[in-house]
């Protein structure tokens, strides 16, 4: 299995220059990944540096809280897309599911992939933020607002993927909806462990794929 198409070349650091970002798309490009995700202020430069090839350029939106206004992410979203980003990596409300205000959770994520068409989109659920049946609902509530994938974590709220929150994802979506587990991907097992447990998407910044993409 060559697994290069399934992943997403990831650098959203704060500190980010545009000579990283360059950087991280050349080595996108020469070995055929998914797609390159970064934040939206760096989604032009993104999207002119592929311009041409079959690397997709991804932008994340209401990173990494979820704590936006629903308005202001349709609007980081739509505006991401002007700018060339050909999917949208979304968080959600993580505050409203826990509360349990689940039309809030579902017409933020339906905003976002009204304001994304025609492009996919990604809702990342922050699964270490989360219990058992907050998960489950998460990836119900993604699927009932016409999202394209669900996905595990941000990298930055304390944890990543896990073998066990990619299969319950999985058998929550179903076949037909993309599961994308993201954090914590470190090694060429940690991929292969993921996409056994269901993930047909991985997300890392880890320099390993970029040299030993081989297939498994």
């Amino acid at each position: 299995m060559n697994i290069a198409p399934l992943i997403d070349h990831t650098l959203l650091k704060p500190d980010a220059t545009a000579a990283d970002i360059k950087r991280l798309c050349d080595e996108a490009k020469q070995r055929h990944l998914a797609g390159v995700c970064v934040n939206s202020c760096h989604i032009a430069q993104v999207a002119k540096a592929l311009e041409g090839t079959s690397t997709k350029p991804v932008s994340v939106v209401g990173f990494p809280l979820g704590a936006m206004e629903t308005t202001a992410k349709a609007f980081e979203a739509r505006r991401a897309c002007e700018l060339g980003a050909q999917e949208i990596d979304m968080v959600i409300n993580i505050g409203a599911l826990k509360a349990g205000d689940t039309d809030l959770v579902t017409r933020d994520i339906a905003q976002v992939v009204e304001a994304s068409r025609p492009w996919v989109v990604k809702v990342i659920i922050e699964t270490c933020l989360l219990n058992h049946a907050e998960k489950i609902l998460a990836c119900q509530l993604a699927q009932k607002a016409g999202a394209h994938f669900v996905k595990t974590s941000t990298g930055f709220g304390g944890g990543g993927a896990t073998i066990e929150d990619v299969a319950l994802m999985r058998q929550t979506v179903g076949p037909h909806m993309g599961v994308k587990a993201s954090g914590g991907i470190k090694t060429l097992q940690d991929v292969e462990n993921m996409i056994n447990a269901g993930a047909n998407r991985i997300g890392t910044s880890t320099l390993f794929i970029q040299y030993e993409i081989r297939t498994m």
